[in-house]
């Protein structure tokens, strides 16, 4: 078979719960290292987020052996290729959240998710200029400072944070700025998204739809390209950064600083 390049590159999450993710640690790394896998899987309580690259049949091997566990049955990770794995090792952790919000209550494992909007339906609302009710459309994101700076929505909402754990503040001192519109939280691949459509939805807004954008950033690049989006999107391992198809970018505009890089 032929493949675009000759390294695959996977990211996928599912909050999912998970009592033995300190035994199945090990079994997870046991086979990506057997396969030479590179990258870093993350394991809670409350589900899996993870980042690997490889041969391609070497990772599409790994993917179906997760699956026969049928809390990770309807897994679908986003591909994109490489020429090289931009991985320099294999981290499998067992950690307090796979993505830290420092928010216990919200435990997407355990609710029923916020309304995932398709990337095309938001692609629509963006061109009409509002939604199908005829609200006006917010794209709020829910990314860190740094990497909203390689490219975002055009006139997303940027609250400046300089990490995840930062949002729920963040959130009571803009709040005014959601009331009476359609929100759509989105990230790179869907995770932070997810837990923060889901405290927006704690916060009482009155007449005010939460969504998350399904699969993020790179679902959008995937399905719809770069419309209403302007620059590349950020990824944490070394191509630094993706285009609107989904390749490394060969134009990055690096953001002045670059200090903090925590998820």
């Amino acid at each position: 078979m032929l493949y675009p390049a000759p390294v695959l590159n996977i990211s996928a999450y599912k909050f999912v719960g998970l009592p033995d993710c300190a035994a199945l640690r090990d079994t997870l790394h046991e086979r990506a290292s057997q396969l030479a896998l590179r990258g870093t899987v993350l394991l809670a309580e409350e589900g899996i987020n993870l980042f690997l690259a490889g041969a391609p049949e070497a990772v599409r091997g790994w993917v179906e052996a997760l699956r026969h566990d049928e809390r990770f049955a309807d897994l679908a990770p986003k591909e994109s290729w490489s020429e090289t794995v931009p991985f320099r090792k294999l981290l499998v952790k067992v950690k307090p959240e796979i993505i830290r919000m420092n928010h216990p209550t919200i435990r997407p494992d355990r609710a029923e998710r916020a309304p995932a909007l398709p990337a095309a339906t938001l692609a629509r609302w963006l061109d009409q200029g509002h939604d199908d009710e005829g609200r006006p459309v917010v794209t709020l994101d829910t990314r860190n400072a740094f990497e909203v700076d390689y490219g975002s929505f055009e006139q997303a909402l940027d609250w400046r944070i300089s990490k995840f754990s930062e949002f729920p503040e963040a959130v009571q001192r803009h709040r005014e700025a959601l009331q009476g519109k359609t929100v759509v939280s989105f990230c790179t691949g869907g995770i932070r998204c997810e837990k923060a459509a889901l405290f927006l939805q704690e916060q009482g807004l009155s007449d005010t739809p939460i969504y998350q954008l399904e699969g993020g950033i790179l679902k959008y690049f995937e399905e719809v390209g770069g419309k209403h989006y302007q620059g590349s999107c950020f990824v944490f391992d070394q191509r630094e950064a993706l285009d609107a198809g989904l390749s490394p970018s060969t134009d990055v505009q690096r953001p002045a600083s670059e200090a903090h890089r925590a998820r």
